[in-house]
C-alpha cells in the first residue's frame, strides 16, 4: 500500500479523515506504551487490561461452550486444523453468514457506525468477551486472554462506502446510495468468528489478542493540469512508483462567461514518504508558479489541519512471515500468494508506524457465484464460503503468535 492524499487547487488537496474502526488502540497516544510486542492487523498498548466502569462483560454463554479444544503444548498441524474445523462447524458458518447479511444490508459510513458497533457489542456480549466503547464514536476494543503480555492484535474496518449496490440479490443494502462495496461486512464478520473460536480456546492462550473492531483561470487551470502530469513523467524514477491525478475541474455553469475562480482536485500518492512529501512540495511549486505565467494566483490546501495524509502500509519482515507460515499450515502452499503493491490508501498504515504489522487479503473471487468485481464497484460481492476460513485465519495468526511469544 502506499502514501496517498487528495487535494483541491484554487487558481483545494482534501484528505480522507484517519479511519479507526471496530477496533481501537489501548493507549490514545501515538501508538501506546506497546514495550516491543508485535502485532498483526492494529496497533495496540502492551498494558494490562484492568477492569472498570467502563468495561463490560456480561454472562450470556458462549456460542461453542463445551467444544472440546485441542490442547496445544507444541504447536502442530493438529492445531491449525483444529481452529479450522471449529470455523467450519455448520453451526458456526450459519452464524457467520447471517451476521454478515445483517451487517451488509444495513451498510454506514465511516463515523457513522452506530447499528453495526452496536451488533458487534451484542455479539461480544453473548460470547462473554470484555470490550471497551465507545473509541472514536463508534469503536469497540475488545480483548481474549490472559490479560497480560505478550499482546497481538486483529483489526477489522466496520465502515461502508456511499455507493449505490447494483447486485440484485434478497440481502441487498437497504440503504439508499450506501453499500458495503469493500468487503468490510466480511472483515467484521471474519473477526468477530475468530473471536468465537479464541474465546473458546481461550484457556489456551499465552498471552492476550486484542480485538480491534478521509486573465483567464480556465486556462490557468488547464495549464495547470498539464503541468502536474510532469512531475511524475519528468521527475520521478521510473523505479520508483508515484501518481498524480487530476480528478476535478470545475470553472462553473455558465457558458457565456469566463469564470473568476476554478477549483481543480485531485490525489497523488507514493510508495515512499520522501517521494510523497516531494511530490507534495512540487505539486505546491507547479501550481503557484504555473498560475503566475497566466496573470492568474494560485493556492493550494492539502487539510492538513483537518485531515490525515496516508503513509505507505509497509509489512513488517517478520510479521510478513509469521502470516505467511501460517496461511501455508492452514491451508497450503497453493493457497498462498504474494500480492503485488498496490496504488490503493491503507489507514492500516498509522498502526505500522508504531508497532511491528502485517496486512493481508482473504480471497473472495468465485467466478461461478459472480465474485469477479474488485472493491468500491457496485457489483461487489463475496464468495461467503470465505467466512470461516477467514475467522479460523485470524484465530490461529493470534493464538499462533502467542504460543511461539509467551513464556
Amino acid at each position: 500500500m502506499i502514501s496517498s492524499s487528495k487535494f483541491w487547487i484554487i487558481f483545494f488537496l482534501s484528505i480522507p479523515s484517519f479511519l479507526l474502526s471496530f477496533i481501537e488502540p489501548i493507549s490514545s497516544s501515538g501508538g501506546g506504551d506497546h514495550g516491543g510486542s508485535a502485532l498483526i492487523g492494529a496497533g495496540c498498548g502492551a498494558k494490562p487490561i484492568l477492569n472498570s466502569a467502563s468495561l463490560k462483560n456480561r454472562s450470556i454463554g458462549t456460542f461453542m461452550s463445551g467444544l472440546e479444544s485441542q490442547s496445544c503444548e507444541v504447536w502442530t498441524d493438529a492445531c491449525s486444523e483444529a481452529i479450522l474445523s471449529l470455523a467450519k462447524r455448520t453451526e458456526v458458518v450459519d452464524w457467520l453468514k447471517k451476521v454478515r447479511r445483517r451487517i451488509h444490508e444495513n451498510p454506514e459510513l465511516a463515523f457513522e457506525e452506530f447499528e453495526t458497533s452496536q451488533l458487534v457489542r451484542d455479539e461480544l456480549d453473548r460470547m462473554e468477551i470484555s470490550y471497551h466503547h465507545p473509541l472514536a464514536k463508534t469503536g469497540v476494543r475488545a480483548w481474549i486472554g490472559t490479560g497480560g503480555p505478550p499482546f497481538v492484535a486483529l483489526r477489522a474496518d466496520m465502515d461502508a462506502l456511499p455507493i449505490q449496490e447494483a447486485v440484485e440479490w434478497e440481502h441487498k443494502s437497504r440503504v439508499q446510495g450506501k453499500m458495503h462495496a469493500c468487503g468490510h461486512d466480511a472483515h467484521v464478520t471474519m473477526l468477530l468468528g475468530a473471536a468465537k473460536i479464541l474465546k473458546d480456546r481461550e484457556h489456551l492462550l499465552k498471552g492476550t489478542v486484542i480485538l480491534l473492531h478521509s486573465v483567464d483561470p480556465v486556462l490557468a487551470a488547464a495549464a495547470a493540469v498539464i503541468s502536474l502530469q510532469g512531475i511524475v513523467s519528468r521527475e520521478a524514477n521510473p523505479l520508483d512508483s508515484q501518481v498524480v491525478s487530476v480528478t476535478s475541474f470545475n470553472g462553473g455553469n455558465n457558458l457565456d462567461t469566463i469564470p473568476d475562480t476554478v477549483v481543480i482536485g485531485g490525489t497523488f500518492r507514493a510508495f515512499s514518504n520522501s517521494s510523497f512529501y516531494q511530490v507534495l512540495r512540487r505539486i505546491q511549486e507547479v501550481i503557484v508558479e504555473q498560475a503566475s505565467v497566466y496573470r492568474c494566483s494560485g493556492t493550494v490546501d492539502f487539510f492538513e489541519k483537518e485531515y490525515t495524509i496516508y503513509p505507505p502500509t509497509v509489512n513488517d519482515e517478520k510479521m510478513y512471515e509469521h502470516v505467511k507460515k501460517v496461511a501455508i499450515d492452514l491451508l497450503g502452499s497453493h493457497n498462498f500468494k504474494v500480492v503485488p503493491p498496490m496504488m490503493g490508501a491503507e489507514d492500516f498504515s498509522f498502526y505500522t508506524e508504531f508497532v511491528p504489522a502485517a496486512f493481508f487479503y482473504i480471497g473472495v473471487r468465485n467466478e461461478t457465484l459472480g465474485s469477479i468485481h474488485t472493491g468500491h464497484s457496485p457489483y461487489f460481492m463475496i464468495d461467503e464460503d470465505v467466512l470461516p476460513i477467514g475467522a479460523a485465519t485470524h484465530a490461529t495468526i493470534a493464538e499462533r503468535y502467542l504460543y511461539e511469544h509467551g513464556e
